[in-house]
């Protein structure tokens, strides 16, 4: 038994090694602080608010603190019938969501990451009408939180990069 323990500790320690230089990514100075200091302006309408209330959240919005970056969306949906019976009536459907962001900086209002997001899922639908209009605000509820999560990531690698340059 130890003849196979030293040697399997031997490969484990060398594998834990090239981590060394490894650093979360949240451990980046200001990132956490620079997510939660984004003013999210979104349009109006159910999905603007469902979209401004999970990047407020993904964010951690700090409400406490002055805004640094202030967020523009523009929101673009679409639903395609995917599951179509022999009646000609769909079972299923497609939901796209694009989300185009600008984030200015402030108070300069210049331009400091501009992207887009898109979103693609499917949902059932049922024959009764409030069972699929249930369905639908679902996915789009799924498709706002995920949207924002991507969002999320991609302003943080962005802001830990800028980061890691303004360091050096």
């Amino acid at each position: 038994m130890r003849q196979l323990l030293a040697p399997a500790l031997l490969v484990a320690g060398l594998l834990l090694s090239g981590c060394a230089g490894f650093q979360p990514l949240y451990a980046q100075p200001g990132v956490t602080r620079d997510l939660g200091a984004i003013e999210v302006t979104a349009p109006a309408g159910r999905i603007g608010y469902l979209m401004r209330q999970h990047l407020d959240d993904a964010f951690a919005k700090n409400h406490s603190v002055a805004p640094r970056y202030t967020m523009d969306l523009a929101l673009a949906e679409a639903r395609y019938p995917r599951g179509v019976r022999i009646d000609n009536v769909a079972t299923r459907y497609e939901y796209v969501l694009t989300v185009t962001y600008v984030l200015k900086d402030l108070p300069s209002g210049a331009v400091a990451r501009r992207g887009r997001v898109r979103v693609e899922l499917t949902y059932d639908s049922a024959d009764q009408p409030y069972a699929s209009i249930s369905a639908q605000q679902d996915a789009q509820d799924r498709a706002t939180d995920e949207a924002a999560r991507r969002i999320e990531l991609e302003l943080a690698a962005w802001l830990g990069t800028t980061a890691k340059v303004a360091a050096k």
